[in-house]
């Protein structure tokens, strides 16, 4: 969703290179240019941060399988480098089969932990990617009431200005503004959803509070 709203909903032409090429000269001086970081107003958003706390109850037990897995593999995983490289210094930094099969061996192991934690947390990351789509659902729509309210032409990402005051920041702007047009969403996906799939669950679903 990041790369998705900053795409849709910010301009990335820099400032000076922006109002010499697109703005005649007479209206330079009346330009209002602002910046937004957009992953930001959605973070702060308050249906965000209530879905997350909501979240830590509804997931409860996938949060704690998965943290109490973790500390298993990462445990297991720190033992095993910790062996290897007692054998390399045996070894003597010299090269060996068995060190490359150790090697190999852990690798490998490191990339099963890995796969078995993406496992174990995906309904976790599936029930985030939700809260997100459904408040980004709403993004351009803030974004351009906060521009109206703010008398504000031309937004950039906070990256794209080499320098700002705070007082051109209307991030918290359009925080509030997504506040009254998403004040709460759910964070139990539809059966079968998939990020992009659907911006709202059917009425009637169960928010998962």
């Amino acid at each position: 969703m990041k790369t998705l709203l900053k795409a849709a909903a910010l301009a990335t032409v820099p400032v000076m290179a922006l109002a010499a090429t697109a703005v005649p000269a007479s209206a330079q001086s009346k330009l209002g240019i602002a910046v937004a970081d957009l992953d930001q107003a959605v973070n702060r958003s308050t249906a965000a941060t209530n879905a997350r706390t909501q979240m830590q109850t509804t997931y409860k037990a996938n949060i704690d399988n998965f943290n109490t897995r973790k500390t298993a593999l990462d445990t297991e995983l720190k033992q095993k480098a910790e062996a290897l490289q007692a054998a390399v210094k045996a070894a003597a930094g010299k090269s060996t089969p068995a060190l490359q099969s150790q090697y190999e061996a852990l690798q490998k192991r490191q990339q099963e932990a890995q796969q078995e934690l993406q496992t174990i947390g995906q309904p976790i990351a599936l029930a985030n990617a939700y809260v997100e789509e459904q408040i980004g659902a709403k993004i351009n729509d803030a974004l351009k009431a906060a521009m109206t309210k703010g008398k504000v032409d031309l937004v950039l990402q906070p990256g794209a200005a080499v320098s700002y005051q705070p007082s051109v920041d209307i991030t918290a702007a359009v925080t509030a503004e997504l506040n009254t047009l998403v004040p709460s969403v759910q964070i139990v996906p539809p059966a079968g959803w998939q990020p992009g799939g659907q911006q709202a669950a059917p009425a009637g679903q169960a928010t998962g509070r």
